[in-house]
């Protein structure tokens, strides 16, 4: 049968590290209302230049702080009574018409870091705190380097999805038009967070033949970079973070840069082919269900590899629906691995 809910296996919303805003668009004093992972949340930043993010609702009566909410110093003030809270703790710190402060007055307060040009907030199902971390990348803000451009998009799809492309190197040629793919290698990080895929093969550039190598890394289920190398002083960049916005819808922020020498040769194509590339994916990540088991072949080593490595950051991966209703003959595939 081809009904939807009896092929689609849900996900919830991975654990990890999201981008929730540029850091170029959020001033000092800014306040404003986001809403990722489910959550309805306020961001802001401090009179002393520091990204926060805390729950929204204030504990008093429920106003929403990202709605008419002021940023005081290093706190964020509720617009309905004027309590503040502290934008690292999320304690309520002042009531200007109260000396005691009640108890339970704070709001969850979220780890917040600044790197590559974002603003990023650690989510996890049972309020973990971080347990790994990742890389501010040297070519972005580099004087050899171009003007980052920037991209972004609100679309249907789960964030493992849309990671999971780039271990899917047959993908490549049916739905991005490549002639061929040329052979991968994969190396893992000795905490298991991060993996690079690389790829080698001739390219007849502007500047030339080169043996060019793509390179991608991964950090966790929402952080990739893609890299071009190979030609010598020169090179490109595309940097994302793609977060959920609930269950089933993600936001996807993407970074581009190129090297002064290239940017205008070579740079702006290699921007134009990722950015449209994945409008070609969209249609596919919209209409497709998530098979928790899928069935896979001999050739889909990387994908199988890739569902063992994301178990790692969900507190609690979905059970298949579909494997228990199909019978055992149908686990035969890739030597019973994902």
């Amino acid at each position: 049968m081809a009904r939807r809910e009896d092929h689609h296996d849900p996900l919830p919303i991975p654990n990890g590290w999201f981008a929730v805003a540029w850091s170029r668009e959020l001033h000092a004093g800014d306040v404003r209302p986001i809403h990722y992972f489910g959550e309805d949340l306020v961001l802001f930043r401090t009179r002393s230049g520091q990204a926060r993010v805390l729950d929204a609702f204030c504990p008093h009566l429920g106003a929403h702080l990202g709605y008419g909410g002021r940023v005081m110093g290093e706190t964020v003030r509720c617009p309905f009574h004027g309590w503040q809270f502290d934008g690292t703790t999320g304690d309520c710190v002042h009531i200007p018409y109260c000396e005691k402060i009640p108890r339970r007055a704070q709001l969850r307060s979220w780890e917040v870091q600044e790197k590559n040009g974002m603003v990023f907030v650690w989510h996890h199902a049972e309020t973990k705190p971080p347990d790994w971390d990742f890389p501010a990348l040297p070519e972005i803000g580099h004087a050899d380097w171009s003007e980052p451009r920037t991209f972004e998009l609100e679309m249907e799809a789960y964030v493992q999805d849309t990671h999971e492309n780039n271990n899917d190197p047959v993908h490549f040629q049916y739905v991005h038009g490549m002639v061929a793919t040329p052979p991968s290698s994969i190396r893992y990080s000795q905490d298991s967070t991060h993996y690079q895929i690389t790829s080698t093969s001739e390219q007849v550039t502007p500047l030339g033949t080169f043996m060019l190598t793509l390179v991608r890394d991964s950090w966790g289920l929402g952080l990739t970079s893609v890299r071009s190398v190979g030609i010598p002083d020169a090179g490109m960049l595309m940097y994302s973070s793609t977060t959920p916005i609930d269950e089933t819808r993600v936001h996807s922020r993407w970074l581009l840069t190129a090297t002064s020498n290239l940017v205008d040769i070579a740079g702006e194509d290699f921007m134009k082919a990722l950015t449209q590339g994945v409008q070609q994916d969209m249609p596919i990540w919209r209409n497709k269900v998530h098979r928790a088991r899928p069935v896979l072949c001999e050739a889909d080593t990387y994908l199988a590899e890739f569902r063992k490595w994301a178990r790692q950051f969900y507190c609690q991966p979905p059970a298949s629906r579909s494997a228990r209703s199909e019978p055992k003959a149908s686990e035969d595939r890739l030597g019973g691995r994902e």
